[in-house]
């Protein structure tokens, strides 16, 4: 095995920027593949371009049980298209070679990271300059040998903690890498008007247990319910809204001639959130 870059992470070094400047980092979420690959890359640049401070990118999955109807049917657009695991990867070497310098969080179910063998895995992430991982259906008990390949790869594991978690808190953010990623509210994924009723607290909680930075997602969707969060975490992410942007401008996307007009859709949409 070749020798594993000590570099700091990309995410650590994102955070401590947005500290710096007294923001919230904004991290939105895509499902890779749609509506294709070329597209996908296209609109990280975008979202870039407009500020996003890090980038998750979601990997199709046919069983997504986290995920609500927004992210279920970008999943189902983009298994059309037969996207695999190594595909989604690659976008994050591909857009790295276009100049971003954006981290990257690759988002996926635990069976395909099985498919593709723990160790080989863990190479192409590397290899791809991926700097993190969440993985929503691997509880923390069952995690052990991922986080210690995610360690010894310098990749960041991050965890999911709901506001039922409770006492198991202390125990995941225990192991934590990078962040930890807050869920706002119960069920699945989806943009909502109304938060857990005891939102604040949790995250307070979730604060006093840990010194990474925390951040917030699951159905957080405009411009007020961000700015909201930005006072109470160090991260944001936007996930089915801005997927929902992408669905209402896929006619525009599959048109070469207002495929640009579509692109500036979605880029206005995520430069609106980060203001």
């Amino acid at each position: 095995m070749r020798p594993i870059s000590q570099a700091v992470n990309r995410i650590d070094q994102a955070f401590q920027a947005a500290k710096e400047q007294g923001k919230a980092a904004l991290i939105p979420f895509i499902t890779v593949g749609d509506p294709d690959i070329k597209t996908s890359v296209e609109i990280i640049m975008e979202l870039e371009a407009a500020g996003a401070d890090m980038v998750e990118l979601g990997v199709p999955y046919s069983d997504p049980l986290a995920d609500g109807p927004v992210i279920q049917r970008s999943s189902s657009r983009a298994l059309e298209h037969h996207i695999t695991i190594k595909e989604c990867i690659n976008v994050a070497k591909i857009c790295r070679e276009q100049g971003s310098q954006l981290p990257f969080i690759l988002f996926t179910y635990f069976n395909p990271v099985l498919q593709s063998g723990l160790e080989t895995f863990f190479e192409l992430l590397r290899d791809h300059d991926i700097s993190g991982l969440i993985i929503p259906d691997l509880p923390i008990e069952e995690s052990g040998p991922v986080r210690e390949l995610a360690t010894q790869y310098g990749i960041h594991l991050i965890p999911l903690v709901a506001p039922t978690s409770n006492e198991r808190i202390s125990k995941i953010v225990a192991h934590a890498q990078g962040f930890i990623y807050c869920i706002s509210s119960l069920g699945v994924t989806g943009s909502r008007s109304n938060f857990y009723l005891g939102i604040e607290d949790f995250l307070a909680t979730v604060k006093q247990s840990t010194t990474l930075p925390i951040a917030v997602g699951f159905g957080i969707s405009n411009q007020a319910q961000v700015r909201r969060f930005a006072e109470l975490c160090d991260g944001v992410v936007v996930g089915s809204a801005i997927v929902r942007c992408i669905e209402e401008t896929l006619p525009l996307l599959a048109n070469e001639k207002t495929k640009s007009q579509g692109l500036l859709h979605i880029r206005e949409f995520v430069a609106k959130l980060k203001e």
